[in-house]
């Protein structure tokens, strides 16, 4: 069926919403489990009435609108983010390496998104799968120039014959995820030999998850950009314009040029330190437009007067039954860190505990950083099969007589023993335990960046 005009389309979309899939498939397709096809494809030939195709132009040519069925999901605490990011067209690294922007692939097939939001609820049959909200997605001004500045990222890095190096965490909105059966679907590239794996244009997950709290769950988030900013210049430097002014300066200091009352045994201290330099006082960490959609997580760093940082730096606690029956490639480690960027905001001491109590914080700067892609499939995975390894042999627990009380040691990787991370405690005390694999409880443990490493980055 044609749709002449753009509310034309809209309109009909608008009739999906509050409709399962289920209601929407006459086909029977979807009850089917050996059918071909998803959930999109029955949207499309059910609902809109055309046939699927794998042409290079937007599905609904006449309007140059592409359509896209989503999933969101509600989360432990009753927030709802994306599920997933948002797959869009595979990249031609021959093709994509010879274009500009505004002729490439990703930008004439993906220039106008319908985008259908479906709730995805775990172990309910996907025919009950129920359509929440259509939206037909156009870029901002602020976002688009992201956007361009994350297409010419992953192009430059094609152009010079890098194409089997690329990473998500490269770029803030727009990525180059791996798409294919796994991990052996290669394809040649332009300017090398090597091949590279099958990728995808995708606006990532981080970004769908803003889209879903603005639209659907009707959040305020705050922009610190502005489009005037990002036409000459990229976020980062744009971060590094807001903070560089107050390097080398004791947060006193800070405090007098800004007006801000920096209290740094303030629990949220972090949030009203950048909140406040970047010019959108009070504003929470999760509520920093840019930082959600691109997956910028925010983490403090203190140096001790001697450049090495006073602790090393926390992350999520794991889940030993998940780590020991899962795969690497779809760890939690391994996607972290192929996908986030990590903000170190550098804080140091001129003077140590000893030589004064109430020494003061200097500010260092900022460090916008993510994990290099061949230390993630390095140590970083020589690490989660080492830890996988001990799981299913047994971690061992040894009780060790300390003082006046008993605490029980494990052979868990420990600081220092690769250079990059390791597993230790985090939690209330020592009755705040979790069940291993085997049923034995263990203490609450967390994974660990060593200061070290931690260091090596900031220097």
């Amino acid at each position: 069926m044609l749709y002449n005009t753009q509310e034309e389309l809209l309109f009909k979309s608008k009739q999906a919403e509050g409709k399962t899939f289920g209601e929407i498939d006459n086909s029977g397709r979807i009850y089917n489990q050996r059918a071909k096809g998803g959930l999109g494809q029955i949207v499309e030939e059910s609902f809109f009435g055309y046939e699927v195709n794998s042409k290079s132009e937007a599905d609904f040519t006449n309007l140059g609108i592409e359509l896209k069925v989503t999933p969101i999901k509600e989360n432990k605490n009753g927030s709802l983010s994306a599920k997933e990011r948002l797959v869009l067209n595979i990249i031609n690294y021959h093709k994509e390496a010879l274009a500009e922007f505004y002729t490439s692939s990703f930008w004439k097939k993906n220039e106008k998104l319908l985008i259908m939001f479906y709730e995805w609820i775990p172990d309910i049959n996907r025919a009950d799968y129920k359509i929440i909200k259509s939206h037909l997605h156009t870029y901002s001004e602020e976002d688009l120039e992201i956007i361009k500045q994350d297409w010419e990222t992953i192009v430059g890095k094609i152009r010079k014959g890098l194409a089997h190096e690329l990473s998500e965490a490269d770029t803030n909105y727009l990525g180059a995820c791996p798409k294919g059966a796994n991990k052996s679907s290669l394809r040649t590239q332009p300017y090398s030999d090597e091949l590279a794996m099958q990728r995808a244009f995708s606006l990532k997950q981080s970004y769908m998850t803003t889209m879903v709290r603005k639209l659907i769950s009707e959040e305020d988030l705050i922009r610190f950009t502005s489009p005037g900013e990002l036409k000459h210049n990229s976020l980062i430097d744009i971060l590094y314009q807001r903070f560089n002014p107050y390097k080398e300066k004791s947060l006193q200091e800070i405090g007098d040029l800004t007006g801000l009352n920096i209290n740094y045994k303030s629990k949220s201290f972090l949030q009203e330190f950048i909140s406040g330099l970047l010019g959108i006082q009070g504003t929470k960490l999760n509520q920093i437009e840019e930082f959600e959609k691109a997956n910028i997580e925010v983490k403090t760093i203190r140096l001790e007067p001697n450049g090495n940082p006073k602790e090393h730096m926390s992350f999520k606690n794991i889940r030993f039954k998940e780590w020991s029956s899962g795969d690497w490639y779809n760890s939690w480690v391994r996607n972290y860190f192929a996908e986030t960027k990590l903000l170190f905001v550098v804080f140091q001491y001129k003077e140590t505990e000893k030589e004064n109590k109430n020494r003061q914080l200097y500010f260092k700067g900022i460090v916008l950083w993510n994990m290099p892609n061949n230390e993630i499939e390095g140590r970083l995975k020589n690490f989660w099969y080492d830890v996988k390894s001990l799981i299913a042999k047994g971690i061992k627990l040894t009780p060790v007589k300390q003082k006046n009380k008993v605490i029980v040691r494990n052979d868990l990787p420990k600081p220092g023993e690769n250079g990059l991370c390791h597993i230790r405690p985090k939690a209330k005390d020592g009755n705040d335990k979790v069940p291993l694999p085997d049923g034995r409880m263990i203490t609450k443990q967390a994974f660990w960046l060593d200061r070290e490493y931690i260091s090596e980055i900031v220097r």
